[in-house]
């Protein structure tokens, strides 16, 4: 199979969790037999920090094409897409507008849009908020919408933005790139966390890592991310390493006696969010202290791979446990995660989507039109 994908980005890790999962999911198709032409546009602040300039030897004849503008693509955009059985259109993508619009004018491959943030999209349009990357219409026109979060938002994209199939495709973890290493000294602390700076998560960062660490003054914890402000309530015995490539995400997670998972305020509500950065820890075998949102049991069992906490009270009491109980916690997230969270998982999962859509059983036909779920178009 040929896919042609217009997303965010996957030569860049900085500030965005998109990249690595692309290249997890992309390496996995890569390994099932399948190619990908990867379209990103060539922004400044992903071309300065970029630690995946071309796509490895081992994703044999698939390519990266990185392109300044829609209208110097266009015309390969279009050539390209005659030889794919599918295309894909992701959230935050720079063109999604016009990549959708090449894509249906196509015909020929499948039409799939990926949402890898749907309860931000759901309520950014809720709000009355622009965003960008949905066409005006709506998702009606797509074959597949495919959801990186699961639960109530399936059926929300069906009845706030048309979707006519839905599927939740969740995050993953290449089990070649996170797993468990030797610890390092400079990413050793009592409790650690790994991600981009985000308003709509704080008040849970303050609750489970910020408020600990004042109360555990002689203990040292960590931050790995980017795009921190000034006026985050750092403490004397919290430390910061500014952006780790992914290739330092296995060190970091597995020099820390107990790492952090907080999810994005609008994810965490709607539920069945589990963020990459969590399958991630868990491949590496570290003991996870999570928030609680709905449906996070149905990825890992709470108090035997993962530890949930709501308050500070419950962070304290993940921190007092034992160095045994936490290993053993951290080696049962590591065997869930092998058995069915890696990026293979997903790939075959993926597949198995457009392969049911191609079934000569299930002929594709072309949808109706649909209402624009919002204003008419500009």
């Amino acid at each position: 199979m040929r896919i042609a994908i217009f997303g965010l980005t996957i030569s860049s890790s900085w500030g965005n969790g998109h990249a690595t999962l692309w290249r997890g999911l992309c390496k996995a198709l890569a390994q099932l037999g399948h190619e990908f032409i990867f379209f990103e546009r060539d922004v400044s602040y992903y071309a300065s920090s970029r630690d995946w300039p071309a796509l490895p030897d081992s994703l044999g004849d698939s390519k990266l094409v990185l392109y300044p503008d829609w209208s110097t693509i266009e015309g390969r955009v279009r050539r390209e897409l005659a030889s794919c059985d599918t295309a894909i259109v992701s959230s935050y993508c720079f063109d999604a507008q016009a990549a959708t619009d090449a894509i249906l004018d196509a015909q020929h491959p499948l039409a799939v849009f990926y949402d890898l943030d749907t309860p931000v999209t759901l309520d950014a349009l809720r709000a009355g908020k622009q965003v960008p990357y949905i066409p005006w219409r709506g998702l009606g026109d797509f074959d597949l919408v495919l959801s990186y979060t699961g639960g109530a938002a399936l059926e929300a994209l069906r009845s706030d933005l048309c979707a006519h199939r839905v599927r939740a495709l969740y995050g993953h973890a290449d089990p070649d790139v996170h797993q468990p290493v030797a610890p390092t000294s400079r990413y050793e602390a009592v409790l650690s966390w790994l991600g981009t700076y985000s308003a709509d998560r704080q008040a849970m960062l303050e609750e489970l890592f910020v408020a600990p660490a004042r109360l555990r003054p002689d203990q040292k914890f960590l931050i790995g991310g980017a795009q921190y402000p000034e006026h985050f309530p750092w403490s004397n015995n919290v430390y910061f390493v500014h952006h780790l490539p992914p290739q330092e995400h296995a060190a970091f997670f597995s020099s820390s006696r107990l790492t952090l998972n907080v999810t994005r305020e609008p994810m965490a509500r709607m539920g069945w969010c589990p963020s990459g950065r969590l399958f991630e820890a868990a491949a590496c075998g570290a003991a996870v202290l999570s928030d609680e949102w709905c449906g996070l049991d149905d990825f890992y069992t709470p108090g035997e791979q993962i530890l949930v906490a709501r308050y500070t009270a419950d962070a304290l009491a993940a921190l007092d446990r034992s160095d045994a109980e936490l290993r053993a916690i951290g080696r049962a997230a590591r065997e869930r995660t092998l058995d069915e969270h890696t990026s293979l998982h997903r790939a075959k999962q993926l597949i198995h989507y457009l392969e049911e859509l191609r079934s000569p059983s299930r002929p594709l036909t072309m949808h109706p039109p649909v209402q624009p779920f919002g204003a008419a178009r500009p």
